[in-house]
């Protein structure tokens, strides 16, 4: 069995993020790479105070357990250890982080909207916060998977209940693999769930980029009413001069992070930290209006030729959601809890911002891990939620196809592909994957969503742990399904 290996920059299973099994890439357009202004350190820093502000007031860990465990992506170990003063101010719920060359970078909790990375110098956002309360009952009163109730009768006769057990207790071993969550449904149903010492079902975890798929699921709601068509080109205004090799970039090829934008990111093949700071990282700590630095990249290369992950594709992406959002004369804050939440059971999720209140869904999202299932079932049901159709015909379909521009069969529409076995599920197995071990695995052919979250600091241990249990738990499962191949449209 193959297991995961680790990108160092981006702490996901080592499968190809860029084309460099090519022979020989496209030949790159005559656009230059705008460095983001800044120090890199502060830039850091900033970064470092959001995780532990998310980690304190949000998650609920103590500082120094956060610092020791907590999200390395925005804030490797080396930069942390230039912080000469933390500040934790319990009243107005907000990090400090002192430099030794005077400046403090503070990240603040704003209510429902999470905590937010203050601009150097500013002591407040530049949005109003909004309250997010769901519609829907008390949990506790209602069955799952639109509550917490859980049936208390026998598992299925099919599932090798030993074997799950099995299975759960490998996600777990050994304790550095730092697993806080481990829940696995079988036909809609909670077989397995387990979480580290002191958390629960109601705890709210760092999902990183496992936001990406939940984008992915919002332009699908929009998709599925008529307000964007897959296949056309993306409506970003900034775009649309006649001479704007832009205007061709399709939101399909958004969803596939084939867009072409010249949108630096430390995994790149070619990517060399001494030019400088990376804007794939940027958007998470330069505390600047995100969207608008993403919309305003040239392209590299023409859209649907090479395939990158890179945060700019996610965020035009939202920014497209905000734009729809805003033309209805509806509340954006509120929406994907209106639009998307309610429908499906969720009702705990945390989605964070910039400072100018855009939603940073490429990775500041934190959720529990039977939310994380609940996303899963809506995608393994195929958009279908007691019976509703929630996102369009095909759009499952799509999301787990292979994306063209991409050199190996790695990546979908917002969600990564199991093609090469990264994990030892079937072939057609797809999967949303934050930074530092965050997975949500939906598996076809077994019936099966698995929700694993983790601490940043475990992740290698952690994935190999996840590697363990999900061989035991396709022993503990019967195959009920065909695996299946992609449309011979995959190209389009």
């Amino acid at each position: 069995m193959r297991l995961p290996l680790l990108l160092a920059a981006m702490l996901l299973p080592t499968i190809p993020v860029g084309d460099a099994s090519e022979a020989a890439p496209p030949e790159e357009l005559p656009t230059i790479w705008e460095v983001p202004p800044g120090d890199p350190l502060e830039h850091h820093t900033a970064g470092f105070a959001k995780v532990l502000c998310s980690a304190i007031f949000i998650t609920g860990r103590d500082l120094a357990t956060a610092a020791e465990e907590d999200g390395f992506f925005v804030s490797p170990r080396g930069p942390r250890r230039a912080v000469i003063k933390t500040i934790v101010d319990r009243e107005r719920r907000a990090v400090r982080l002192a430099l030794p060359n005077g400046v403090t970078r503070t990240a603040k909790l704003y209510g429902d909207q999470g905590c937010v990375t203050l601009p150097r110098g500013a002591d407040s956002v530049f949005f109003t916060p909004v309250r997010v309360a769901s519609s829907l009952p008390d949990p506790a009163t209602q069955p799952w998977p639109m509550g917490d109730q859980l049936p208390d009768t026998p598992l299925p006769s099919a599932v090798d209940a030993s074997k799950v057990a099995a299975a759960t207790a490998a996600a777990f071993d050994p304790p550095e693999a730092l697993t806080a969550a481990f829940v696995v449904a079988y036909k809609g149903r909670l077989i397995a769930e387990r979480y580290q010492r002191g958390l629960d079902h109601t705890t709210r975890l760092p999902s990183w980029s496992m936001g990406k798929s939940l984008t992915a699921t919002l332009i699908g709601r929009l998709v599925h009413e008529g307000v964007y068509d897959l296949w056309a080109r993306a409506p970003v205004d900034e775009w649309q001069r006649p001479d704007d090799p832009r205007r061709a970039i399709r939101i399909a090829d958004l969803l596939r992070m084939s867009s072409g934008l010249r949108f630096i990111a430390p995994q790149d093949p070619d990517f060399d930290g001494a030019r400088g700071y990376p804007d794939h990282l940027y958007v998470y700590t330069g505390a600047i209006d995100a969207y608008r630095w993403a919309l305003t990249r040239p392209l590299q290369w023409p859209p649907n030729t090479v395939g990158r992950y890179r945060n700019s594709d996610p965020l035009v992406l939202n920014h497209l959601i905000k734009k729809a959002v805003v033309a209805r004369g509806a509340e954006y804050l509120s929406h994907p809890q209106r639009h998307l939440f309610d429908k499906l059971g969720i009702r705990r999720m945390v989605l964070e911002t910039d400072p100018h209140g855009n939603f940073l869904l490429q990775g500041y999202v934190l959720g529990t891990g039977r939310d994380w299932v609940r996303l899963g079932l809506l995608y393994l049901l195929d958009g279908v939620w007691n019976g509703k159709r929630l996102l369009p015909e095909g759009w499952v379909d799509f999301v787990r196809t292979p994306a063209p521009a991409w050199s190996m069969p790695v990546y979908g529409g917002m969600f990564w592909l199991n093609r090469t076995k990264t994990w030892p599920v079937p072939e057609d197995a797809y999967f949303m994957a934050g930074a530092g071990g965050q997975y949500t695995i939906v598996i076809p052919t077994h019936d099966l969503v698995v929700a694993r979250l983790g601490h940043y600091k475990g992740v290698e241990a952690g994935e190999e742990a996840l590697a363990r249990a999900l061989a035991t738990l396709m022993e503990a499962v019967p195959q009920v399904r065909e695996v299946w191949q992609p449309p011979s449209t995959a190209k389009r």
